[in-house]
């Protein structure tokens, strides 16, 4: 049976090993590209809906749970892993699935209006997420990487992001404005803004939104932007600048517990495995970054590695992690992501910048985590990094909705573990709707080469 939704104990260590080799995976996925020269960038899915509000107000929202209402880490629980001690024992075999708010934004919104909705909003600061969205183009084809800026009338920056490789980037007004003049949240359903019945339309005395779209050299300017939109902006410019072939891969994984063990059987797949990243790869140039964090009081909070076109040193650097420490349920979450978006230099002008989020615990809900959460999401929206949670089964309702939260507000995509591999512990039943279950290195690859614009690996 799927994990009810309410506080989630500790995964087991294999469950956790499993995600490690998982992502070593990954690395061995992408080797055989070559790297490129770096500048800092300081300027720089399944249909359905989700489960119905009424199911996701049942569960309401709960506090966290404290380190007595989970399994001390490294302690095996539940289920067994099917890895540990296992030599036969091939990649594959934890199960995945995914999805993307920003593509079912009307669910989403009726899920954030439900009590479990409405609690996690006020429980993380994340309030509202009236949203434009923009699609930059040149004769009917999309351009990546085009700069998006929102002002307010009064000339302050309201949010900046870069479009993707779809010609799409997602701008928010207000997202961490608990109360906003003039507008009257209780009375106005998020259906109502989802379906263009209720817009912050434009008046004298609230004239709407400033917003700015460069790429290739040329700039556009609307005024007057209602926000939210019932539609998409559609900019359209004279000239498509080419899509850059970099991409920027970065994987931020939570050490605590016990995850180190067995890892050295992924060797024996390491051909199969490079042969399928050699397939379709052509000139892009992938360069990966991989860093570890844990908790306070622990060996090390953050071990960070800056991008490297070596993905076999990235390899290396995963083998040679030891995962321990953490203890209590809580880790530094907003410390990885800060070091993670400002400490890297992540390039300029690229095709697609993901960002992966392994983990399975929330940071602590003190005020200046909060608000360093916020800051590292609207750093991640500018530089047009794509964050891309990976939920294990110690994720509880909480922490699902940060994530899902950090996901929308960056278009990135929702990636949960579930119970269809047999190992590990129950994981938590994800509010969604219908969405197919997959291996999750495959599901991995298939997320990089969608953001990257590549086809299908066997397509």
């Amino acid at each position: 049976m799927p994990g009810k939704r309410r506080m989630r104990p500790v995964c087991t260590a294999g469950v956790h090993r499993l995600l490690l080799a998982a992502v070593l995976l990954l690395f061995v996925i992408l080797s055989g590209c070559s790297g490129s020269e770096r500048n800092n960038a300081a300027d720089g899915s399944a249909s359905g809906g989700p489960r119905s509000a009424s199911d996701a107000a049942s569960s309401g929202g709960h506090p966290r749970a404290d380190s007595a209402d989970r399994a001390s880490e490294g302690e095996a629980g539940g289920r067994t892993s099917r890895i540990a001690g296992n030599p036969q024992a091939a990649p594959g075999q934890l199960t995945a699935g995914e999805w993307r708010d920003v593509e079912q934004w009307e669910d989403w919104l009726n899920l954030l209006r439900s009590g479990e909705g409405t609690d996690n909003r006020y429980y993380w600061d994340y309030y509202r997420f009236d949203r434009l969205v923009v699609r930059a183009e040149a004769g009917g084809q999309p351009i990546a990487d085009a700069d998006v800026i929102v002002k307010d009338a009064d000339g302050r920056l309201v949010w900046r992001t870069k479009t993707d490789m779809d010609g799409c980037a997602y701008a928010y007004a207000r997202m961490f404005e608990r109360d906003y003049p003039g507008v009257n949240e209780d009375q106005v359903s998020m259906t109502d803004r989802a379906q263009g019945r209720y817009e912050d339309r434009p008046s004298r005395a609230q004239p709407g939104y400033d917003v700015e779209v460069r790429a290739g050299g040329e700039s556009k300017m609307f005024s007057h932007v209602p926000i939210p939109r019932d539609k998409p902006l559609v900019v359209t410019f004279e000239q498509r600048p080419e899509p850059s072939n970099a991409v920027d891969l970065m994987f931020v994984v939570d050490t605590t517990g016990s995850m180190q063990d067995e890892i050295d059987f992924l060797r024996e797949e390491l051909k199969d495995v490079i042969n399928r990243a050699r397939k379709g790869a052509g000139q892009l140039d992938i360069e990966v970054s991989v860093n570890f964090y844990r908790d306070r009081h622990d060996d090390y909070v953050i071990k960070p590695y800056p991008f490297t076109a070596d993905i076999d040193e990235a390899v290396r650097r995963i083998a040679r992690e030891k995962a321990e420490g953490g203890g209590d349920y809580p880790e530094a979450v907003e410390q990885a992501l800060t070091n993670a978006v400002s400490g890297h230099e992540w390039r300029r002008s690229a095709r697609t910048r993901l960002l992966f989020l392994v983990g399975d615990a929330p940071p602590r809900d003190e005020p200046q985590i909060i608000d360093e959460l916020h800051e590292a999401t609207l750093e991640a929206a500018e530089l047009g990094i794509r964050i891309v949670p990976v939920a294990s089964s110690g994720v509880d309702v909480n922490t699902e909705y940060l994530m899902r939260f950090l996901a929308a507000a960056t278009g990135g995509t929702y990636v949960f573990l579930t119970d269809h591999s047999g190992i590990g512990n129950d994981h938590l039943e994800a509010a969604v709707g219908e969405f197919e279950v997959r291996p999750l290195n495959d599901l991995l690859v298939e997320i990089i080469r969608r953001f990257a614009g590549l086809p299908a690996e066997n397509g």
